[in-house]
């Protein structure tokens, strides 16, 4: 069904939108403090505050987190800071991307929790669309207006405009259009800005009331007004229903209006005659629909007139203030590049594993005496191994690729970028840990010690092997495991039943209720539960299998294994060069054992394609032979 898909979909960029969000919302926040700080200072610096705001709901930090990535030194993943980075990463990405949840049961509700992603994009899309109608409903009347205009080509005011674009600097003329309807005098487009003078309002205007109105326009065309206005629509559109958007609109069209007359102002002219021609033209004509369309009227006009007449000499920056505004501007873009930089590799889950370990700082010593050696090359069966021990690793004739695959545990083809060596060059690698840091592991739960020494190898790639990466969510084909259209064949486990033939547990011993048995044409589970066979599935499929059964409790089931069709991942040599082949980018599994899943199993895997997070490699050095 499509809600699937677009559950995993929502459910991989929902963190993403959440952490840009709450991040933008803080920037702005940032940027109503610094503005009420300079609340006494010109409405343009202002003015450049809120639109900065603007447009970081434009610019998420992860883009240029990724290019800090992208520019990382090598021993960057791991250091003395973590636990800083780590409060970083909490506090600027409160939303997690985590794996989707296991299904719920059918009832209602899980239906409906099913279907929100659905009914949030369906009303995301009908805000903008909503948007983008009344947009382009008031973008038509002005079309209407620029229509029916006629070129302006001498008279008083074609002479006050030449006037003041000269004094202003614009060396393009700004053409005028003079218009029957009752729009107030504004600046219509960006690229080529046109001022659009609506008849008869020249006879309500003295000289000076004309130079004043003409010099607000002159500057808003200095000042690309438009084209900012432009931008921040662009904003509203997409974060419609974000409120803090439409306050900044205001906040923007206020403080640009301000800002052209204080410039007015400073150019000349008199306080009373501004006023005045700004209040004959509220008399006889009408506010403009569109921001990104400049005029003389906007914003609240009653505090405007009061800022107008008072005489208070507005401050320019001071020294300090100026530094102040340098450095948060510079903070503001260096701040996520220097932290994409100093943390090319490692991510939350690792740093808060290796942080919340007893006496994490016995790990950062790693493996010692580490020896890398040339392996063995060529066009046939290459004999490669790779094993670990409490304290020693030892690979044999591994290609990068395979020893990066499993120093992070993902599949195969869940890697990507790197130099052209990465899975054809072979290497001899062994290591040593100290008995301390043997004797440290042996305190930690299972799963803490997998992911010590997960990050111990990862370490031992950043330092040998030069490795910075990355990670990424890109579509990919997947398996979702579901229940057939027959319901489920496999039978909640009961307490004293028992498999025969002397089945063991786990913990190769006999006694417990946990049994599982597995040989070269099967497999006997007995008291499991279903994330035990999803577990199963995916290490044979070397792919994620998702598990949708909506299935709790513990089963028994017997199951015959199948390799009809080449269900795991395999080498073989094409055009002379050893290749990883991939079963599932090449179609899936066989028919044969998709049919035994179903009949012995009750259970069916579909191939869907979700997204997933992949690793993306920025930069891989071959070591020299020690």
């Amino acid at each position: 069904m499509i809600e699937q898909p677009l559950s995993a979909i929502w459910s991989a960029i929902a963190p993403a939108i959440g952490n840009h969000l709450w991040q933008s919302t803080l920037f702005a926040i940032l940027a109503g403090v610094l503005a009420w700080t300079l609340r006494r200072n010109q409405a343009r610096v202002r003015y450049w505050l809120w639109l900065a705001a603007s447009m970081k709901f434009l610019v998420p930090f992860s883009l240029l987190i990724s290019i800090g990535r992208r520019l990382a030194w090598s021993g960057a993943s791991a250091g003395a800071n973590d636990g800083f980075y780590f409060v970083m990463e909490e506090i600027s990405e409160p939303f997690m991307q985590s794996a989707p949840p296991l299904a719920a049961p059918a009832t209602v509700f899980s239906s409906l929790l099913h279907l929100l992603p659905a009914l949030l994009t369906a009303a995301w899309l009908c805000g903008f669309v909503v948007v983008l109608i009344v947009w382009f409903a008031r973008w038509r009347r002005v079309c209407a207006a620029m229509r029916e205009a006629a070129p302006l080509q001498e008279g008083r005011e074609v002479e006050a405009l030449r006037r003041l674009e000269h004094v202003g600097g614009i060396r393009k003329r700004i053409e005028m259009l003079l218009s029957r309807a009752s729009l107030e005098p504004g600046i219509f487009g960006i690229i080529r800005p046109v001022l659009v003078w609506p008849e008869g309002i020249s006879a309500r205007l003295e000289d000076a009331h004309l130079e004043a109105v003409l010099a607000h326009e002159v500057w808003h065309v200095r000042r690309n007004d438009n084209l900012a206005a432009a931008v921040h629509m662009v904003v509203e559109a997409l974060f419609w229903f974000h409120p803090l958007v439409w306050w900044l609109g205001t906040r923007l069209l206020a403080e640009r209006e301000r800002a052209c007359d204080e410039e007015v102002l400073e150019s000349g002219s008199e306080r009373q005659v501004y006023a005045e021609s700004i209040l004959k033209i509220c008399e006889f004509c009408v506010g403009s629909p569109l921001a990104c369309v400049s005029g003389v009227t906007g914003a609240d006009l009653k505090k405007r007139i009061v800022n107008i007449m008072n005489k208070s000499v507005v401050r320019k920056l001071n020294f300090g203030k100026k530094v102040l505004l340098s450095v948060v501007g510079v903070a503001a873009i260096a701040a996520p590049v220097v932290f994409g930089l100093v943390r090319p590799t490692q991510g939350r889950a690792q740093s808060f594993a290796a942080n919340s370990a007893p006496n994490a700082s016995v790990f950062t010593r790693g493996y010692q005496n580490v020896s890398i050696t040339s392996g063995e090359t060529g066009n046939g069966v290459i004999q490669n191994r790779i094993i670990f021990t409490p304290d020693s690793l030892v690979a044999k004739n591994q290609t990068l690729h395979e020893l990066i695959r499993l120093a992070y545990g993902v599949p195969a083809n869940h890697i990507s970028g790197g130099p052209d060596w990465l899975a054809t060059a072979r290497f001899n690698v062994e290591a040593k840990l100290d008995s301390s840091v043997v004797a440290e592991l042996k305190k930690l739960s299972p799963e803490q010690q997998k992911a010590e020494r997960d990050r111990m190898f990862q370490t031992l790639l950043a330092d040998q092997f030069k490795v910075a990466l990355h990670r990424e969510s890109k579509l990919l084909p997947s398996y979702v495991l579901v229940i057939a259209k027959n319901g489920p064949k496999i039978h909640p486990a009961k307490p004293g039943d028992t498999y025969p033939n002397g089945i063991k547990g786990l913990d190769g011993q006999p006694a417990g209720p946990h049994k599982f048995d597995m040989s070269s044409n099967g497999m006997t589970v007995q008291a499991m539960p279903i994330a035990f066979a999803v577990d199963l599935l995916s290490r044979h499929l070397n792919q994620p299998v998702q598990d949708r059964t909506g299935l709790t409790g513990d089963y028994d089931f017997t199951f015959r294994l199948t390799t009809e069709g080449g269900m795991t991942d395999h080498k073989e040599v094409q055009g002379g060069k050893e290749v990883i082949v991939h079963p599932i980018e090449a179609g899936g599994l066989s028919p044969a054992f998709l049919a035994a899943i179903e009949e012995q199993l009750g259970l069916r895997l579909d191939l869907q394609t979700l997204p997933q997070t992949v690793l993306v490699i920025d930069r891989a050095e071959k070591p020299s032979a020690n």
